[in-house]
Protein backbone atom coordinates (compact mmCIF):
# COMPACT_ATOMS: atom_id res chain seq x y z
CA UNK A 1 0.00 0.00 0.00
CA UNK A 2 1.56 3.44 -0.66
CA UNK A 3 0.16 6.62 1.30
CA UNK A 4 -1.73 8.12 -1.66
CA UNK A 5 -4.24 5.39 -1.59
CA UNK A 6 -5.02 6.84 2.30
CA UNK A 7 -4.83 9.75 1.02
CA UNK A 8 -7.44 9.25 -1.69
CA UNK A 9 -9.73 7.16 0.68
CA UNK A 10 -9.56 10.64 3.16
CA UNK A 11 -9.93 12.91 0.20
CA UNK A 12 -13.22 10.97 -1.51
CA UNK A 13 -14.58 11.23 2.04
CA UNK A 14 -14.62 14.27 2.07
CA UNK A 15 -12.25 17.56 0.07
CA UNK A 16 -9.89 19.24 2.28
CA UNK A 17 -7.27 21.29 2.69
CA UNK A 18 -3.94 20.26 3.35
CA UNK A 19 -4.11 20.90 6.59
CA UNK A 20 -7.17 19.10 7.17
CA UNK A 21 -6.36 16.28 5.51
CA UNK A 22 -3.42 15.35 7.71
CA UNK A 23 -5.68 16.13 10.73
CA UNK A 24 -8.19 14.17 10.09
CA UNK A 25 -5.91 11.37 9.08
CA UNK A 26 -3.86 11.18 12.48
CA UNK A 27 -7.43 10.46 13.84
CA UNK A 28 -8.34 7.94 11.23
CA UNK A 29 -6.65 6.40 9.06
CA UNK A 30 -3.22 7.29 10.92
CA UNK A 31 -4.10 4.38 13.15
CA UNK A 32 -3.53 1.70 10.42
CA UNK A 33 -0.89 3.63 7.76
CA UNK A 34 1.85 6.31 9.35
CA UNK A 35 2.13 9.69 7.48
CA UNK A 36 4.20 12.85 8.38
CA UNK A 37 2.60 15.90 7.61
CA UNK A 38 5.30 16.81 5.39
CA UNK A 39 4.73 13.67 3.63
CA UNK A 40 0.83 14.15 2.84
CA UNK A 41 1.70 17.51 1.35
CA UNK A 42 4.75 16.23 -0.66
CA UNK A 43 2.28 13.23 -1.47
CA UNK A 44 -0.62 15.91 -2.73
CA UNK A 45 1.95 17.36 -5.18
CA UNK A 46 2.73 13.82 -6.89
CA UNK A 47 -1.04 12.58 -7.09
CA UNK A 48 -2.03 15.98 -8.93
CA UNK A 49 0.98 15.49 -11.05
CA UNK A 50 -0.72 11.68 -11.50
CA UNK A 51 -4.01 13.44 -12.43
CA UNK A 52 -5.48 11.94 -9.96
CA UNK A 53 -6.60 14.72 -7.98
CA UNK A 54 -6.93 18.86 -7.77
CA UNK A 55 -7.66 21.66 -5.63
CA UNK A 56 -10.14 24.71 -5.56
CA UNK A 57 -8.25 28.01 -4.54
CA UNK A 58 -10.11 30.14 -2.51
CA UNK A 59 -10.46 34.14 -2.76
CA UNK A 60 -8.48 36.24 -0.95
CA UNK A 61 -4.48 36.54 -0.83
CA UNK A 62 -1.83 34.22 -1.73
CA UNK A 63 -1.25 33.62 2.39
CA UNK A 64 -4.11 33.44 3.38
CA UNK A 65 -5.79 31.16 0.41
CA UNK A 66 -6.80 27.83 1.29
CA UNK A 67 -6.51 24.90 -1.64
CA UNK A 68 -9.12 22.56 -0.89
CA UNK A 69 -8.03 18.81 -2.47
CA UNK A 70 -10.96 16.71 -4.48
CA UNK A 71 -10.16 13.57 -6.52
CA UNK A 72 -10.82 13.11 -10.05
CA UNK A 73 -11.89 10.15 -12.12
CA UNK A 74 -8.50 8.72 -12.49
CA UNK A 75 -7.67 8.82 -8.95
CA UNK A 76 -10.77 7.18 -8.02
CA UNK A 77 -10.09 4.49 -10.58
CA UNK A 78 -6.27 4.01 -9.67
CA UNK A 79 -8.40 3.48 -5.82
CA UNK A 80 -10.30 0.97 -7.33
CA UNK A 81 -7.66 -0.75 -9.40
CA UNK A 82 -5.72 -1.24 -5.94
CA UNK A 83 -8.66 -2.00 -3.54
CA UNK A 84 -9.04 -4.82 -5.99
CA UNK A 85 -5.16 -5.99 -6.38
CA UNK A 86 -4.28 -9.27 -4.47
CA UNK A 87 -2.57 -7.89 -1.49
CA UNK A 88 0.99 -8.78 -0.57
CA UNK A 89 0.50 -10.73 2.69
CA UNK A 90 1.48 -10.23 6.15
CA UNK A 91 4.41 -7.78 7.21
CA UNK A 92 6.65 -10.71 8.81
CA UNK A 93 8.44 -8.05 10.96
CA UNK A 94 8.14 -8.92 14.21
CA UNK A 95 10.55 -7.24 16.62
CA UNK A 96 8.30 -8.91 19.79
CA UNK A 97 9.07 -12.46 18.39
CA UNK A 98 12.74 -11.68 17.56
CA UNK A 99 13.13 -10.43 21.32
CA UNK A 100 11.42 -13.57 22.22
CA UNK A 101 13.61 -16.09 20.35
CA UNK A 102 16.54 -14.28 22.05
CA UNK A 103 15.08 -14.75 25.19
CA UNK A 104 14.35 -18.50 24.87
CA UNK A 105 18.33 -18.25 23.25
CA UNK A 106 19.81 -16.58 25.90
CA UNK A 107 17.69 -17.83 29.10
CA UNK A 108 14.65 -15.41 30.82
CA UNK A 109 15.50 -12.33 30.96
CA UNK A 110 12.43 -11.75 32.53
CA UNK A 111 10.13 -10.19 29.37
CA UNK A 112 6.67 -10.70 31.30
CA UNK A 113 6.06 -7.42 32.14
CA UNK A 114 6.90 -5.83 28.54
CA UNK A 115 4.42 -8.83 27.30
CA UNK A 116 2.16 -7.25 29.74
CA UNK A 117 2.55 -3.65 28.31
CA UNK A 118 2.26 -5.13 24.60
CA UNK A 119 -1.31 -7.10 25.41
CA UNK A 120 -2.53 -3.37 27.03
CA UNK A 121 -1.55 -2.22 23.72
CA UNK A 122 -3.08 -4.59 21.75
CA UNK A 123 -6.41 -4.40 23.76
CA UNK A 124 -6.58 -0.55 23.62
CA UNK A 125 -6.01 -0.56 19.67
CA UNK A 126 -8.86 -3.17 19.38
CA UNK A 127 -11.13 -0.54 21.32
CA UNK A 128 -10.06 2.28 19.23
CA UNK A 129 -10.95 0.06 16.34
CA UNK A 130 -14.36 -0.90 17.58
CA UNK A 131 -14.87 2.80 18.23
CA UNK A 132 -14.12 3.82 14.77
CA UNK A 133 -15.92 0.49 13.29
CA UNK A 134 -18.91 1.98 15.03
CA UNK A 135 -18.45 5.19 13.88
CA UNK A 136 -17.72 5.25 10.49
CA UNK A 137 -19.07 1.23 8.88
CA UNK A 138 -22.59 1.12 8.24
CA UNK A 139 -21.93 -2.45 8.68
CA UNK A 140 -21.41 -2.60 12.53
CA UNK A 141 -19.21 -5.50 13.79
CA UNK A 142 -18.53 -6.97 10.81
CA UNK A 143 -15.81 -5.11 9.92
CA UNK A 144 -13.67 -6.11 13.01
CA UNK A 145 -15.32 -9.74 13.52
CA UNK A 146 -13.59 -9.97 9.72
CA UNK A 147 -10.40 -8.60 10.77
CA UNK A 148 -10.70 -10.61 13.79
CA UNK A 149 -11.30 -14.03 11.93
CA UNK A 150 -8.45 -13.29 9.36
CA UNK A 151 -6.14 -13.00 12.59
CA UNK A 152 -7.13 -15.95 14.13
CA UNK A 153 -6.38 -17.58 10.16
CA UNK A 154 -3.33 -16.43 10.78
CA UNK A 155 -2.25 -17.18 13.94
CA UNK A 156 -3.05 -20.98 13.23
CA UNK A 157 -1.42 -20.56 9.68
CA UNK A 158 1.62 -19.63 11.80
CA UNK A 159 1.13 -22.43 14.55
CA UNK A 160 1.47 -25.08 12.09
CA UNK A 161 4.07 -23.58 10.08
CA UNK A 162 6.70 -23.38 13.37
CA UNK A 163 8.36 -25.87 15.22
CA UNK A 164 6.87 -28.41 17.64
CA UNK A 165 6.98 -26.44 20.96
CA UNK A 166 5.08 -23.17 19.22
CA UNK A 167 2.41 -25.40 17.71
CA UNK A 168 1.75 -27.45 20.79
CA UNK A 169 1.49 -25.09 23.29
CA UNK A 170 4.09 -24.06 23.13
CA UNK A 171 2.69 -19.95 23.24
CA UNK A 172 1.90 -20.87 26.67
CA UNK A 173 5.21 -21.86 27.45
CA UNK A 174 6.41 -19.20 26.37
CA UNK A 175 3.80 -16.89 28.16
CA UNK A 176 4.66 -19.05 31.07
CA UNK A 177 8.25 -18.54 31.04
CA UNK A 178 7.94 -14.85 30.51
CA UNK A 179 6.18 -14.73 33.72
CA UNK A 180 2.83 -13.98 32.05
CA UNK A 181 0.26 -15.88 33.65
CA UNK A 182 -1.82 -18.64 31.70
CA UNK A 183 -5.47 -19.86 31.63
CA UNK A 184 -4.03 -22.61 34.38
CA UNK A 185 -1.90 -20.07 36.49
CA UNK A 186 -4.20 -16.88 36.32
CA UNK A 187 -7.24 -19.47 38.03
CA UNK A 188 -4.74 -20.92 40.17
CA UNK A 189 -3.27 -17.11 41.48
CA UNK A 190 -7.12 -16.05 41.79
CA UNK A 191 -7.87 -19.43 44.11
CA UNK A 192 -4.75 -18.07 45.89
CA UNK A 193 -5.70 -14.36 46.62
CA UNK A 194 -9.26 -15.75 47.46
CA UNK A 195 -8.01 -17.60 50.31
CA UNK A 196 -8.55 -15.94 53.64
CA UNK A 197 -6.05 -17.49 56.43
CA UNK A 198 -8.00 -18.49 58.96
CA UNK A 199 -7.64 -16.30 62.59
Amino acid sequence: MSVQHALLTSLLERPSSGYELARRFDRSIGYFWHATHQQIYRELGRMAEHGWIAADEGEGDARNRKKVYFVLQPGRDELVRWVLAPTAGLDLRDEILVKLRADAVVGPLGLGPEMERLIGLHRERLDTYCQIEQRDFVLGRGIVAAAGQAGRSGLKSRRAQAPGGWRKGGGRRVARRCGVPGNGQAQAQARSAAVVPSA
